[in-house]
């Protein structure tokens, strides 16, 4: 904790808070402290529970995803409420859990948007990689229904799958980037230079011009 205190720089937190996470360390150190630590599934129990945004970025780099039971899962994506702590959370730990198909299904239909939104994330994932037993058009159903006044980052998950389902699967595609285009989710997000928009229709036809180039 005295390490991560010590790598706290002012202009980090600055424009880390801009983005909701409250910490000042540097990524690039904090992997490079997880790389040194390697996997310590106990050490990573005890930097969560401080409840430091730093640490608990630490701990999920060093944990051993496997280890959790779903219930603490659960909570621990409960207790993340800094995005980016949620979000690796849910890419480095949940995804690679044998529980992340339940906690799918489960957060998927929580009244807590935030915790929808990792339900989001996973399905996006199972959309990509393992879309057997998927109902690609019912969740296009859904997205259509519910994306346009969705909470921020619950609708930034929703927007992601509709990409993936445009991206990776022609049969649906067509619908895809008409219910981006009707909804006009994005639409107007500020996108810097050689980047691709997160604006569906556009995410889309580039990511589709570049797997066929």
């Amino acid at each position: 904790m005295a390490e991560l205190a010590a790598l706290d720089d002012p202009k980090a937190r600055a424009v880390n808070e801009r983005h909701g996470d409250d910490h000042g360390v540097n990524l690039g150190r904090l992997r490079a402290i997880a790389k040194r630590l390697k996997t310590q599934q106990e050490l990573a129990g005890e930097l969560w529970e401080t409840d430091d945004t730093a640490a608990r970025l630490l701990a999920i780099l060093i944990c051993r995803p496997k280890a959790f039971e779903r219930d603490r899962l659960d909570a621990m994506l409960r207790e993340a409420r800094a995005p980016k702590v949620h979000d690796w959370l849910v890419n480095y730990v949940v995804k690679k859990s044998p529980h992340a198909e339940e906690l799918r299904l489960a957060w998927s239909a929580d009244p807590d948007p935030v915790v929808a939104g990792a339900g989001w994330a996973l399905t996006t994932e199972r959309v990509a990689k393992k879309p057997e037993g998927l109902d690609l058009a019912g969740l296009l159903d859904v997205i259509e229904a519910e994306m346009k006044d969705a909470p921020d980052r619950l609708q930034w998950a929703m927007n992601r799958c509709l990409a993936q389902i445009g991206i990776t699967h022609p049969e649906y595609r067509a619908r895809a980037i008409a219910i981006g285009e009707r909804l006009e989710v994005l639409k107007d997000y500020p996108t810097p230079p050689g980047c691709t928009s997160p604006f569906a229709p556009v995410w889309i036809t580039e990511l589709v011009r570049r797997q066929d180039a």
